[in-house]
């Protein structure tokens, strides 16, 4: 996908005309085109796409679909399809009544080239819009409030986290080195990794539990061992499996002289707990009776009474991050925080 240059342009005046009729008063949409103009322009995001490929829609406009589809809580197929039928989205994107529309898909792929590379643009882009309309003042009063955030993740007990850890670092291995691993690993490592913890069941009775783990604890060991041998080939480094993998170990066995000994009862740190190698940063917390794996996201928003109350930083942050500890930090963040931020009860 490219970034064609367009010019702005107007509101078509069909659409004018029809939008008037419709809506003699207006409304959030086309009050937010009236007021703030196109808000977005291409410069805004013209270093996200590349000048060659594929036209691309107007990357203006995908900005602005991206807001509204968030002011009305909206998914990307919903948002496309309001593109193609609603006369005030028309009005705020300029689009002729006859225009087209866009895939769906579109928008997930701005997104992607958006946050990859500069994820605060729209929303500094519109404070310095909202501060110039005078709607952010220099000694307005914030408040800091946070949200949840779910990994999407089965959460693993520590059996299973083992082998889906030894199953993850075998895959990288085989990509990385695949004959060394063939020459290494014995068939034995692949038939236990090969099929997918949820789709069996763990042994039950604590015998054959502990064997289990035994096993998982040798097999790791030994690939370490492999790793950690100079002729070990060099491309094999810096696997973040393979670091989880030794980080679990070293937290959960031991060796012994009859082999590897599992260590019981071990009190791991929440903010050091690994559910998933998959998502190793995910961390369970909770905040009343809502218990949640994930992230958490601070919202800090302007809320003056006689004002709109806008949001002016986001920071997502470990799930364990209380709203005290990013107050401060939201406050500096924010160009229009001028006394001090306090969280939202």
């Amino acid at each position: 996908m490219s970034l064609q240059n367009e010019d702005l342009g107007s509101i078509p005046e069909e659409v004018q005309r029809v939008v008037h009729a419709v809506l003699p008063r207006g409304n959030t949409v086309t009050q937010l085109r009236d007021e703030f103009g196109v808000l977005y322009n291409d410069d805004v995001v013209r270093q996200v796409f590349p000048t060659r490929g594929r036209p691309a829609v107007s990357p203006w406009r995908l900005a602005l679909v991206t807001v509204l589809q968030f002011v009305e809580n909206l998914t990307d197929r919903q948002a496309a399809e309001q593109v193609r039928m609603r006369l005030d989205w028309n009005y705020a994107l300029g689009l002729e009544l006859t225009d087209p529309g866009f895939d769906h898909t579109v928008l997930r792929e701005f997104r992607r080239r958006l946050l990859g590379t500069h994820a605060t643009t729209l929303l500094d882009t519109m404070l310095t819009t909202f501060q110039a309309k005078g709607l952010v003042t220099a000694r307005g009063k914030q408040r800091t409030d946070s949200t949840h955030v779910l990994a999407h993740l089965r959460i693993l007990n520590l059996l299973e986290c083992l082998i889906q850890t030894m199953h993850a670092a075998l895959n990288d291995l085989a990509v990385r080195a695949p004959e060394w691993l063939a020459a290494l690993a014995p068939p034995t490592w692949f038939e236990r990794s090969a099929e997918r913890v949820d789709a069996s069941r763990l042994p039950k009775r604590q015998a054959a539990r502990a064997a289990s783990f035994e096993t998982v604890g040798r097999d790791a060991f030994a690939l370490l061992d492999a790793l950690d041998d100079p002729v070990c080939p060099s491309q094999c480094d810096h696997n973040e499996h393979v670091a989880l993998l030794r980080q679990l170990l070293a937290r959960h066995f031991e060796r012994t002289d009859g082999g590897v000994g599992v260590l019981a009862d071990v009190a791991v740190p929440p903010d050091e707990a690994v559910n998933s190698p998959y998502e190793p940063e995910a961390r369970t917390a909770s905040n009343g009776t809502t218990v949640w794996t994930g992230d958490k996201v601070h919202l800090t928003e302007t809320c003056d009474e006689d004002a709109p109350h806008v949001i002016t930083v986001v920071q997502t942050t470990s799930a364990l991050v209380p709203d005290v500890a990013v107050t401060q930090a939201a406050c500096r963040a924010s160009s229009s925080a001028a006394r001090p931020c306090r969280p939202s009860r």
